[in-house]
């Protein structure tokens, strides 16, 4: 996106919230197929990790994880992938492009969520809001730190399976985070009017 996000009057902002919250506002998310190496290093995920952490969480109960795949653990989820297709009844081709789709970023972060419904004190929704927070800090941290990112999820991520190679006992596989170099700008998918969700009481 070229160009320098348009922002309104701010009187209370350092010149530092001021450049994050212009950062923040050239986010958008980026299909694995335009991401390419590198991805992000193990220090970089450990930065990701800490700014899921900083997610609004009652009680920090922080009821997510993730399971990072690259490289051999790729190959891994490309099987996983091909094996979905042909218990779905694709060969060939198909099954090429299931093995593709596991395959094109650098990087897939799975995330994992961890809902305890018998929780007195924090109702499952709130954990989920958790969540959502966590997997939003993780995209936005990529970003800031120059890589592209996209959650995705889908059937795939319902596949028992699937969820069987990744999932302990009472946790849930949400999907997965590609990330990557971008190829090419990230685009918007056309303006949204914040008036839309910003409303009084």
């Amino acid at each position: 996106m070229s160009g320098e996000p348009e922002l309104p009057g701010l009187p209370g902002a350092t010149p530092e919230g001021r450049a994050a919250l212009g950062l923040l506002l050239t986010r958008y998310s980026m299909s694995a197929k335009y991401l390419g190496a590198p991805g992000p290093t193990d220090e970089e995920l450990w930065t990701m990790a800490m700014a899921a952490l900083r997610a609004p969480d009652h009680e920090k109960r922080i009821p997510f994880r993730f399971a990072v795949a690259r490289g051999e653990a790729l190959e891994r989820l490309a099987a996983l992938f091909v094996d979905y297709g042909g218990r779905h009844g694709k060969a060939g081709a198909d099954l090429d492009k299931e093995r593709a789709k596991a395959l094109e970023a650098p990087v897939a972060i799975a995330v994992i969520a961890r809902i305890n419904p018998a929780d007195d004190v924090v109702p499952a929704h709130e954990q989920w809001t958790t969540v959502g927070g966590a997997i939003a800090n993780a995209v936005n941290a990529l970003h800031f730190m120059g890589y592209g990112a996209k959650m995705v999820a889908g059937a795939r991520a319902a596949d028992p399976a699937i969820v069987a190679a990744h999932c302990r006992e009472g946790e849930t596989l949400v999907g997965w985070i590609s990330a990557g170099t971008p190829r090419a700008p990230a685009k918007a998918r056309g303006e949204v009017d914040p008036g839309c969700v910003l409303g009084a009481f």
